[in-house]
């Protein structure tokens, strides 16, 4: 049987008892479709396995692993010939992590699951596939977060080899309403609609319900309304050509090519939340989740329980939300969750500025401006 492992090293002081020796045997595997059951050739399942191989007990981050019900981040690079596959799963809004998301490994368990790629990923064209696990952020173990939180430098937390899978060709139809450019670009909005459209009238910007309350509709219209004047207020300051402290605090360092993609995220953000019709789907109950879209169904949003209980304006807002959440439909950014909270965000601007400009929480901080740069 052959193996893929992803090791995650950390290369750094201890922390909290556990060092940083224990934590380097933290292992996940990956199982290529050649060495799963022969009825799942061809499926495009994958086996994932992470197993804590130390000495000492570690934390996973539960939503940075496939493990649970449904995979509700992008966690697997996908690649085929050099083009990598676009993911198809839920993009979700979740308030910074606590120690209640995550769950602790003891020395020598492990936790498996089988993973169906082809329900998160497009894989219709079938054929091989390279895979490795590729978790954003480095929270994914908890004591590592912290080691770096104190100011250590950890080397490559995650090292990652690749598995191949083989898919047949339409293992899963989706509908698409096309590819976006390698590094997440994306046509005008407009200019992706059926030919003979035109332009969509201001009576489409309707909303439509499902499983909300009554209160929970009358805080979705003023959160709706909010969302336009915030996005229009980012597209002004982006047309003045402005690239003050409000800009490369969450976007990195000004270039003229990353410039344009904002520029053009946010006049389609301005467009889609003021002529679009919407649909607010109120059946999600998770506590510590704002939101979650499926980025190739435009323009669904399931809102969640921490929704309801945040403001209508300012940071981590209902209308902060409803920006990033719009920012994951491919037709009209088709941004990534790479960073959760100011914090996080505004260090990958620093670090990673390719990541930043396409990370949906940098979308909405920029666009709440909370506490106000210039």
């Amino acid at each position: 049987m052959r193996n893929f492992a992803v090791k995650l090293t950390m290369l750094a002081m201890g922390f909290g008892g556990v060092t940083a020796a224990a934590a380097q045997g933290v292992v996940a595997q990956l199982q290529d479709a050649g060495e799963i059951s022969a009825a799942d050739i061809g499926s495009g399942k994958l086996h994932f396995r992470i197993e804590n191989q130390s000495s000492d007990s570690v934390h996973i981050l539960s939503w940075g692993t496939p493990l649970g019900d449904e995979m509700t981040a992008n966690l697997f690079r996908v690649e085929q010939n050099g083009v990598r596959a676009r993911y198809i799963g839920a993009m979700v809004k979740r308030a910074e992590p606590t120690e209640e998301d995550y769950f602790e490994l003891k020395p020598g368990q492990s936790r498996a699951v089988d993973v169906d790629l082809s329900a998160y990923y497009d894989l219709r064209n079938g054929g091989a596939y390279e895979v490795s696990y590729a978790p954003h952020g480095g929270e994914l173990i908890l004591e590592a977060s912290a080691v770096q939180k104190s100011g250590a430098k950890i080397a490559r937390p995650v090292e990652t080899q690749s598995a191949t899978i083989w898919v047949d060709a339409g293992a899963r139809s989706i509908d698409s309403i096309g590819p976006v450019g390698a590094r997440g670009e994306t046509q005008s909005l407009q200019s992706r609609l059926p030919a003979g459209a035109g332009v969509v009238a201001a009576a489409a910007a309707s909303n439509s319900y499902v499983k909300c309350t009554n209160t929970q509709q009358t805080q979705i219209v003023p959160a709706r309304d909010s969302a336009v004047v915030y996005a229009n207020n980012a597209k002004s300051y982006l047309a003045t050509g402005a690239a003050g402290s409000r800009y490369t605090w969450w976007f990195g360092a000004y270039t003229s090519s990353n410039y344009a993609l904002i520029t053009s995220h946010y006049n389609n953000l301005v467009s889609a939340l003021s002529t679009q019709p919407y649909t607010f789907d109120c059946g999600c109950k998770q506590k510590r989740t704002y939101a979650f879209v499926y980025p190739d169904q435009p323009y669904t949003v399931h809102l969640c329980g921490a929704f309801w209980s945040a403001p209508n304006t300012g940071t981590d807002s209902r209308a902060g939300t409803l920006i990033h959440e719009s920012s994951h439909f491919t037709v009209v950014a088709g941004t990534d969750d790479y960073a959760y909270g100011q914090t996080a965000a505004h260090n990958l601007a620093l670090t990673n500025v390719a990541q930043a400009v396409m990370n949906a929480d940098s979308h909405e901080y920029f666009a709440e401006n909370n506490p106000a740069l210039n």
